[in-house]
């Protein structure tokens, strides 16, 4: 599927993995609408971008907030052809520490913003996508990403929740391709790494260069724009389905 002149949907939209996607797509002619939660940071982009971009301040587990978000972008855009997911939380927890027990609310909450979230929104904006017309000869109506991590597969301590979230995704990317494949609709997953997003400038210097040695090669945290660059492959190359993709250079996570 061609970008140019398509509308795309990226939640988590206003900073990192989500704003640099936002920022690839627009260069690329298409219409963008961010659905994210930091208004300063939402509306501040689209200032920016203009009005090939729109802002809509939306919990992505809300059934109601995201049904009428879309039916908003829909009157705005007309159409919706692409749909990236990556809205998410991280709560670092061990299922028993000097507390005691993990607490159930704590690991519901990550549980609901990133895996019943993310199929929330992918599933309501299948629905929209089903019922538009085909875009190329492939038969193609839309394209749908989501966002897992290497903690989906290498958990490490403390990521009982997250892993359990993020590996959620992954499990439930082929069968959403298959539930999808009918209606020409696609639905891939990519795996980050470590990538350079704001939260890793809050680090002291000592992890955060430790952290930049840990990839096999090359040694660096990866860019935001790399994810975004793999996104718009995703997009462009039709023959991509029902995959879970690593980006990651080669690392495998420890223990800790």
């Amino acid at each position: 599927m061609e970008i140019n002149g398509k509308v795309a949907l990226v939640t988590g939209g206003a900073s990192g993995l989500g704003e640099a996607t936002v920022r690839r797509y627009v260069a690329n002619g298409a219409k963008v609408a961010i659905f994210d939660m930091n208004d300063d940071r939402g509306n501040a982009l689209v200032n920016e971008l203009g009005d090939a971009t729109t802002y809509f301040n939306v919990n992505v587990a809300d059934e109601a907030a995201v049904e009428s978000s879309i039916k908003a972008v829909v009157e705005k855009f007309g159409a919706i052809h692409i749909c990236n997911n990556y809205a998410g939380i991280g709560d670092a927890c061990k299922t028993v520490g000097k507390d005691g027990a993990f607490p159930l609310n704590k690991f519901k909450k990550v549980i609901d913003v990133n895996l019943i979230g993310t199929f929330n929104v992918l599933r309501l904006v299948a629905l929209q996508m089903s019922e538009q017309e085909p875009v190329n000869d492939d038969g193609s109506r839309g394209v749908i990403i989501n966002t897992a991590s290497i903690a989906a597969y290498e958990g490490q301590i403390g990521q009982a929740a997250y892993s359990a979230s993020k590996g959620g995704v992954v499990g439930m990317t082929l069968p959403v391709a298959r539930d999808l494949a009918s209606y020409g609709i696609r639905v891939n997953t990519i795996v980050p790494g470590l990538i350079h997003t704001p939260l890793f400038d809050t680090l002291p210097e000592p992890a955060y260069e430790a952290l930049s040695k840990s990839p096999l090669y090359p040694k660096r945290l990866g860019k935001p724009d790399e994810i975004a660059h793999l996104s718009q492959y995703i997009v462009e190359n039709d023959y991509t389905n029902g995959e879970c993709i690593r980006m990651d250079a080669g690392i495998r996570m420890q223990p800790k």
